[in-house]
Order: C-alpha cells, then structure tokens, then sequence
C-alpha cells in the first residue's frame, strides 16, 4: 500500500509544472553556485601555492646574514584551500588566508576574502550548500503544503479513507513519493556537483577515500535536514485546515529556521562572548609582551635572571666568558617567553570562539539549519577548527624557524661577534613548511552532537507527521 501510495504521488508531482520549474531553477543554481565555487578554489588555490614557493624562494635566496635577522625577515604560511570549499565556504571568508611568520611575536592571520567584498556579498554568496541549506526546503514546501489539505478540498481525501488504507501508511507512502521526486532532482545534481568540484577545483587535496567518505556523512546530515522538512510539510498539511494555511505556516518555520533564529544566536553571541577587534588584540598582546603577563614582568628584569643563570651553569664569571654566545641564548629566551605569552593570549581569544560556537549549538534545536552549518562547514574543512589547526601548525612551525637560528648565533658565533653572518647552508636546514589536514574521524568527533541534533529533528517532525495523521479528517 505505501509502494502504491509512493507510486502515485511520484507520478502527479513528476506531471506538476511547479515542480518541474521549480525543481530546474533549483538545480541550476546549484550547479551555478557549485561551479563558481570550484573556479574560486582553482585560482585561489594557484595563488597560495605560488604565494608558497614564492617565500621559499625569498627565504632560500635572501643572501648572507645574521641568523637572527633572518628570523626577522621571516616568511609566509599560506593557509590550503579545501576542494570541498567549492560546495560549501563556511566561515572562510571572514578568516585571513596567510600569517606572517617573524621573531619576537604570534602575527593575526591577514587577507580576509570579505574585506574586499561589495555591499551585494551581505545578501550571502551563491554555493552549492546555501541551495540545500535554504531554497531546497522552500521547495519541499511547495510539494507538501497541500499534500493532504488539495486531498481535502477537492473531496478525494473522503474516497481515499473508505479504502481501507491506513492512515499512517498514508502519511508514509506520501513522504516515500516526495522522496523519489527529491531524489530524481539530487542524485544527478550530486553527480554533476562531483564532477564540478573535481574538474574545475583543481584536483584532489585528500584521498578518494576521505573525500568519499566526507561525501557520505555530508549526504546524511543534509537527508536528514531535508526528510525533516518533508514530515513537517506533510504534519502542517494534514493538520490545517486550508492549503493556504498550511502554507503560511510553512513560510512561517522556513523563516523561523533560515532568517530570524540564525540571527538572533550571532546576536547572542556578539553579546555573551565577545571578542576583540584585531587592533586591540594586536595592541594589548604587544603591552604584554614588553610587560609580562603579570604587568611587573618586565624586559629587563627577565634579562638579568637569565643572565645570572646561564653564568651559573657554565661556571664563569662574565659573560665574556662563556663558551657560547649569551646574545643568542638571550634571544631565544625572549623568544620562549613571547610565545608563552601569545599561547595564553590566543588561548583566550580561541576559548571566546569556542564559546560563540557553544552558542550556536544552544540555538539549534530551534533551527536545525544551523546544527548542519556546522556539520558541513567541518566536513568540507572550511570551519574555525581547520583555521584555528592551521594557525597552530604555522607557529610550530614559526617557532622552530626562530629556534634554529637564534642555536645558530649562541654555539656558532662568539660574544661581540657583530658582524657574524650565516649563508644559504643555513637556511636550507630550515624545511618547507607541511601542514597535515584534519582527518575524517576527527571532524567526526567533532559533529557528533550536530548529527544527533539532526536526527532529532527528524524524529521529532515524522512523530508530528504521524499524529497528525492519525487524527486527519475527510471533513
């Protein structure tokens, strides 16, 4: 009987002009908004990996020089672009895309993608997730608003229960239908969508398995977001009255879930977990560095304690003494403490975003939209934990780059030696910079409450759609 029901849906929605005009234009900006994604990958892919050998060039060829100045000139981490990117952005555009690595401090990552955007980009940009995310479910309303209510007013709904079907297998048996007329619209879109991604992206940055794999939990978050509205259309049709009632009800949820919700939970956290603009950041990490956490740990008084330990150690009296060179402890000394300094200071900013995300996830069992924001923008790598993950590589890698050379000065060079100068044997020993991606099982962990929260979505909205069916009238 649900086969039958499905059936028969399956052929009146394939017959419907809306949703075959509908369903078109939905296709086509997802494929539009997949392809411009990929274009975007590709060349901002090729400008990184240029950006890339470019300052290793730089740094390679920089000539000979004190070790220490070299670590002044340092160079650029450039962030990786996700292939995945093309279908979903996250909050890329609102994260820097390359940090400049030098002595002495942690540098903010520079380059935001939506300081250059245009007024027009505040309307958000056209991507293969916002389609799924936002017009998709506006299109399982126009399928399911009247699904039960048009049964009604036409008098069919009255000769349909006098068969003997059972009400549940009705509400059931519509979803089913509803489902294949989806999935006749997704399953080419994903195909094409691969293809898309994969051709003009550029290529693969991860294996075929985990993009497939990612690939797999992204198609169950978005089903499950997707079948949730299905049930909830067929709940509000069975329960209303009138198909236009059930419709502005509909309209009402979709804003609910897509405009106001969204806003109100970065109001929220605007509010409760404020962060710093990167100028006070900037400015209150350099008054510590030259103060000390504590505001009495001061440059100088640091230097004098040093200076008496390293005497102490080596056994001599002077530091002209020493059998290395307490210039190049003493920087890297300083060095140490301007990363403790700026592991505690990024270590709050970090815990402000974790609260802002906490945030979030408060408001998405009102929204179930932004439960799967998060799901996808981890899997596609294009969320603040692949930022923050790359921030973290870039200074370890940072902080060996200055190690090297400030070892180099102190066991390489005398005290007073000024004008002591390393070549290019020097800064080989320094390796490219690897950055390792986050693994599937990883972002995983991560999502977890974010795929519970859509799998509650989804029960809750067919336990709706089911009572409402049960109790659904002829009259």
């Amino acid at each position: 009987m649900i086969r039958a029901i499905a059936r028969k849906e399956w052929v009146e929605l394939s017959r419907d002009g809306r949703f075959r005009t509908a369903g078109m234009l939905v296709g086509l900006l997802a494929v539009v908004g997949l392809a411009m994604g990929a274009l975007h990958v590709r060349e901002s892919r090729a400008e990184r990996e240029a950006g890339a050998r470019l300052t290793r060039q730089h740094w390679l060829e920089q000539g000979e020089k004190n070790p220490h100045s070299a670590a002044h000139y340092g160079v650029w981490a450039f962030k990786p672009e996700s292939v995945l990117a093309a279908f979903d952005r996250g909050v890329e555009p609102y994260l820097g895309v390359a940090v400049y690595l030098e002595a002495h401090k942690r540098n903010l990552t520079q380059h935001r993608p939506a300081t250059d955007a245009t007024a027009v980009a505040r309307f958000g940009e056209l991507t293969g997730a916002g389609v799924l995310q936002l017009l998709l479910p506006l299109l399982i309303i126009l399928l399911t608003y009247s699904a039960f209510t048009a049964e009604r007013e036409q008098g069919t709904l009255r000769l349909l229960l006098s068969t003997g079907v059972r009400r549940h297998q009705l509400v059931l048996g519509k979803a089913l239908g509803v489902g294949l007329a989806l999935a006749a619209l997704l399953v080419p879109l994903v195909v094409v969508g691969l293809g898309l991604v994969v051709g003009l992206g550029g290529g693969l940055d991860v294996s075929w398995g985990d993009l497939l794999g990612r690939l797999s939990v992204l198609s169950l978050g978005y089903g499950l977001y997707l079948a949730g509205f299905v049930f909830l259309g067929l709940a509000v049709s069975a329960w209303a009255r009138t198909s236009r009632g059930a419709l502005v009800v509909l309209l009402a949820v979709w804003m609910l879930n897509a405009l106001l919700v969204p806003r109100l939970a970065a109001d929220a956290a605007r509010t409760w977990a404020p962060v710093p603009t990167a100028q006070d950041f900037a400015r209150r990490l350099a008054e510590d560095y030259e103060k000390g956490l504590s505001g009495h740990d001061s440059a100088d008084a640091r230097q004098v304690a040093l200076e008496r330990e390293t005497l102490a150690r080596y056994g001599v009296d002077s530091v002209e003494a020493l059998p290395v060179n307490f210039r190049g402890i003493a920087l890297q000394a300083g060095e140490e403490y301007s990363s403790k300094v700026a592991a505690v200071r990024f270590g709050e900013l970090r815990e402000r975003y974790a609260s802002q995300e906490r945030l979030h996830r408060a408001f998405a069992p009102l929204s179930p939209m932004l439960a799967l924001r998060q799901v996808s923008a981890s899997l596609a790598r294009t969320d603040l934990s692949a930022h923050l993950r790359f921030t973290e590589q870039a200074e370890d890698y940072r902080q060996a780059l200055v190690k090297r050379m400030n070892d180099d000065v102190a066991f390489r060079s005398k005290h007073g030696d000024a004008n002591y100068k390393a070549d290019a044997s020097l800064w080989r020993q320094v390796p490219e910079l690897r950055l390792e991606a986050e693994r599937l099982t990883d972002a995983l962990s991560s999502q977890v409450p974010g795929l519970l929260l859509l799998g509650l979505w989804l029960s809750w909205t067919t336990a709706f759609a089911l009572r409402a069916g049960a109790r659904l009238s002829a009259l």
